[in-house]
């Protein structure tokens, strides 16, 4: 797909790989539709943004907020036009504790805002990009999806839900004119990863010359992803390491990331 001109609606656009996201779009020439709860983070990016040859128009919306969500193609659509590419970027982690000291509350957002946010995204736009020459769909999932952290399990588990939903979709969509990207990133360097405490157990891994990867890098290879139609990408040496691992030996891969993180649980 060649993003140049494409309406591109971007999650998750105030900050970290969502900004990164933006910014290299604009750059190739798309119309983003930048997405965030927070809207002085948004008018940030579309500041920084300019320059760009791409056009930007900003959304602020809760994309757990099932009313607001279900306007904004109309309203992405009356701005910039019909969208071709959705990107669901944005994502929370749970507070850093064990499943028996965390509260509903706590664990009811996570998953409403990491699986049903962009189930409900995919849901309003899908007909509009089931309608367009070319359409993608990418869906930013986690390492945590499948190398279980302790003290955030309920993210991993959200995570887990968004990767196997995406799954899913690709294989309902693959007779149709819209292609589908799960995304598997490890620890990126952004205010998520460290709040995570997935950049202390990266760095607890100097042996194995994990670092973290930079949301420029990130943000790169996720629209590469969808200009070539790939279908899966993990992004960082830390992930792949534990893509594999977890494949060869769940339980053990489980143990090794518990050695690394276990002195961060209370």
């Amino acid at each position: 797909m060649n993003l140049d001109g494409k309406v591109v609606v971007v999650t998750g656009a105030g900050s970290g790989m969502g900004r990164e996201l933006t910014f290299q779009l604009l750059a190739k020439g798309a119309k983003v539709a930048a997405i965030d709860l927070r809207s002085t983070t948004l008018e940030e990016t579309k500041s920084l943004s300019q320059g760009l040859r791409g056009q930007i128009e900003i959304f602020q919306l809760d994309v757990t907020n099932r009313d607001e969500v279900e306007k904004l193609p109309s309203r992405v659509s009356a701005t910039l036009g019909a969208a071709d590419v959705l990107i669901n970027n944005a994502g929370i982690i749970q507070p850093f504790t064990r499943v028996n000291d965390l509260s509903l509350e706590d664990a009811s957002r996570v998953m409403n805002v990491n699986f049903t946010g962009p189930l409900m995204l995919v849901k309003v736009f899908l007909p509009v990009l089931l309608t367009r020459p070319q359409a993608h769909i990418l869906n930013v999932s986690s390492m945590g999806a499948y190398a279980p952290v302790p003290g955030q399990s309920i993210y991993g588990a959200s995570k887990a839900a968004l990767k196997l939903f995406t799954e899913g979709l690709r294989s309902e969509l693959m007779d149709t004119n819209v292609g589908v990207t799960v995304v598997f990133p490890g620890a990126i360097d952004t205010n998520i990863a460290a709040n995570s405490g997935m950049s202390e157990m990266v760095a607890g891994s100097a042996e194995n010359n994990f670092k973290m990867t930079s949301a420029n890098n990130a943000a790169a290879a996720m629209i590469e992803a969808i200009e070539k139609g790939r279908p899966r990408l993990v992004i960082g040496n830390d992930a792949k390491v534990l893509d594999l691992l977890s494949r060869i030996n769940p339980v053990y891969a489980a143990k090794v990331i518990y050695k690394k993180m276990a002195n961060l649980l209370k």
